[in-house]
């Protein structure tokens, strides 16, 4: 028997409370892992699956052991002009965000300087409605105007998935810049645009830089707007899987390769920017 202060601790209480923290421990460890695996399967698989062949890829029982083979790869960037295809998300994935941050900044602004709710309540409701629901909307209008298979429709259309998510971010930024600096700056004769480029914009630049790079890879990824309004000249990577899909077979290994080479870029751009992205939304997340 021990005294810890005025309170007396027995040792098989002792011996009790120690077994509980292992237990508890134990368990959240267990639970750890069991959501990395379940996350990081069907990564593994899909790794797995580009460097096996057809027919290890088609067999009723899992093969876990075979000769890693490159042909699928080959057969991706060779056969498919998938380089072509990279280049058309990097040019739309880049001037969606930009035209995001052109629009959505001083949107985010707007709203915390000036408490416009409803706007925000908006743009928010813009954002959680399923995407199906502007496919045949944006569809008529483009194509009335001549704009599928381009730049423009796809740019403009994943504005939808990037912009929201911009004003969202930077909301919270531009409500913890100090108001009494531009107060100050515009006693000293700056006008609202001044010192919004001047001052508001340079304090919040980690949440630009988190926004930005977030929309990037939500545009990325998009595959619904990209599958029915681009074409031949504008297919980007999560469409060009197709090419691996016919009416006679799967071309499993295909699939598997394209899928690598899409997420590839998108993981390493996260490992090496991946510490502005937690900074930055650390930082707006707590109230100065």
């Amino acid at each position: 028997m021990s005294r810890a202060g005025s309170v007396t601790v027995y040792p098989t209480q002792a011996r009790a409370y120690k077994r509980n923290a292992r237990l508890q421990s134990a368990l959240i460890y267990l639970l750890m892992a069991l959501v990395l695996v379940i996350i990081l399967f069907p990564f593994v698989w899909m790794i797995l699956t580009s460097f096996r062949n057809q027919i290890a890829n088609t067999s009723p029982v899992p093969v876990w052991f075979f000769t890693p083979t490159l042909e699928n790869y080959r057969n991706v960037i060779q056969r498919n002009d998938f380089l072509f295809f990279t280049w058309n998300s990097l040019v739309v994935a880049t001037l969606s965000t930009l035209l995001g941050l052109v629009l959505g900044l001083p949107a985010a602004y707007s709203i915390a300087r000036f408490k416009q709710n409803g706007l925000a309540l908006a743009i928010l409701i813009a954002r959680l409605t399923p995407y199906i629901t502007y496919l045949v909307p944006w569809y008529l209008a483009f194509r009335a105007l001549g704009l599928i298979d381009t730049y423009v429709a796809l740019t403009l259309t994943h504005l939808i998935v990037g912009m929201p998510l911009i004003i969202w971010i930077m909301i919270s930024f531009f409500e913890d810049v100090p108001t009494e600096l531009e107060e100050a700056a515009f006693v000293d004769g700056s006008s609202r645009l001044g010192v919004f480029f001047r001052i508001v914009l340079p304090l919040a630049a980690p949440g630009v830089v988190a926004a930005s790079i977030l929309a990037f890879i939500f545009s990325w990824n998009q595959f619904l707007f990209s599958l029915i309004l681009s074409g031949p000249n504008t297919r980007p990577v999560p469409v060009a899987v197709f090419n691996f899909i016919s009416y006679g077979q799967i071309d499993f290994g295909g699939l598997g390769a394209a899928a690598v080479l899409i997420t590839l870029p998108v993981i390493l751009l996260t490992l090496v920017i991946q510490r502005y992205i937690v900074s930055g939304l650390t930082m707006g997340a707590v109230k100065g």
